[in-house]
């Protein structure tokens, strides 16, 4: 009887090759990821240098006009702290909820304008605006900051309510549509409320759609009590460092420091971190992660709020469609710092603002926002998770 002849490779050894072949694909996989990532880089660094001087990249031209004039250098960084402490102040919001549930909150950059008109409409319910007696301009600050801090927070939470509460478990997707259709609700509402002349009469009879008038109230009243608005007028220096900038750096670094004390040591603060790491064993300790989230976007609406006013009395101006270009900066500033990182947030927030004061002021208006997002593309490439890494948790 004749034999048949034995397999090349016993069962037992084709398992085993079968076994290995995946294991040679991911480390293939892995080889092309360690060049991928520098090719990467250097093709967006050739990009970078090679749109630079269309962009108004002139290093040589930059560096004359620091060394005319170093003065000028220190305005814009004084320019980018306090428009970067308003970013901050909004980031911050975006980073809470993201930490939270992991979502993208595309209407908290309108809450954030809603909190703008807010605050001016009750100066001018309270007569404020054209008030001249420094108290009652103080006193009127104080009350536009309650009402929009309360208003935003307000709805802040009632869109979470209505919009993101039965979407928790759904796919990614359909709360993202969520999101975005909500910031298009809210900006149209702005829309309507910006053309309501016997709210504001500063809104005139121009439409909703035209930039509203914020009046300079904290130059007014520290004028009124015979006083320099401008801190450095008198030292000879050529700068300008008003009121409006060391109230609105102060208030800023005021509610994010509080913010990361709440967070740290408070029991409110200690159950978001509890639902921010695992939710199901949360609500097995017996947190309420109902009343946790509601409190997250609650405290994010209220930042909104308070940095809606501080805008208004920093930059002058309100807008129905200023809250588009807020949440860019701000989510942007959230993903520069590490999404879900309170202190990433105020990092990048603060980064966004001086580079984007030094691109107005020495290079070109119009490529700013460019010059913004090449900065994060080129720092995501060597810190995907951002600056100091993300922090989140389970979806809730």
């Amino acid at each position: 009887m004749i034999c048949p002849p034995l397999p090349l490779f016993p069962q037992s050894y084709r398992t085993l090759l079968n076994l290995a072949k995946p294991w040679r694909v991911i480390e293939m996989k892995s080889k092309l990821q360690k060049f991928a990532r520098p090719a990467i880089a250097i093709i967006t660094i050739y990009l970078f240098l090679l749109l630079g001087p269309i962009a108004a990249l002139d290093i040589p031209l930059i560096a004359e006009a620091i060394a005319k004039n170093p003065s000028q250098l220190i305005q814009f960084l004084i320019i980018g702290l306090a428009n970067g402490a308003i970013i901050a102040i909004i980031a911050l919001g975006y980073t809470m909820v993201y930490g939270i549930i992991e979502l993208i909150n595309f209407a908290h950059g309108d809450v954030y304008m809603i909190g703008v008109f807010t605050a001016l409409t009750t100066l001018s319910l309270m007569g404020t605006l054209k008030s001249q007696d420094p108290a009652a301009i103080g006193i009127g600050i104080f009350v536009a900051l309650i009402v929009a801090i309360a208003v935003s927070a307000t709805l802040n939470a009632t869109i979470e309510r209505l919009a993101y509460k039965r979407l928790r478990n759904a796919p990614r997707l359909a709360p993202l549509i969520s999101a975005i259709g909500m910031s298009f609700i809210v900006e149209n509402i702005g829309l309507i409320w910006a053309g309501q002349s016997w709210l504001v009469p500063s809104f005139g009879s121009t439409g909703g759609g035209a930039q509203k008038e914020f009046p300079d109230l904290l130059s007014r009243m520290f004028t009124n009590m015979g006083m320099d608005p401008n801190l450095l007028a008198n030292t000879g220096l050529g700068l300008r460092f008003t009121i409006k900038d060391l109230l609105v750096i102060i208030l800023a670094t005021s509610l994010m420091v509080g913010l990361r004390l709440f967070v740290q040591h408070t029991r409110l603060g200690k159950a978001m971190r509890a639902t921010a790491q695992n939710r199901d064993a949360a609500k097995m300790l017996g947190i309420d992660i109902d009343w946790v989230i509601t409190a997250t976007f609650l405290i994010g609406g209220g930042l909104a709020g308070a940095a809606g006013l501080m805008s208004g009395l920093y930059n002058n101006t309100a807008w129905w469609f200023m809250g588009f270009r807020a949440g860019l900066q701000s989510f942007t500033a959230a993903v520069l710092g590490g999404i879900g990182n309170i202190t990433g947030a105020m990092l990048g927030g603060f980064m966004i603002g001086l580079l984007a004061a030094f691109s107005d002021g020495y290079l070109n208006a119009r490529w700013t926002n460019a010059w913004v997002f090449a900065t994060l593309v080129l720092i995501l490439l060597f810190r995907p998770t951002g600056l100091l890494g993300e922090q989140t948790g389970q979806k809730a």
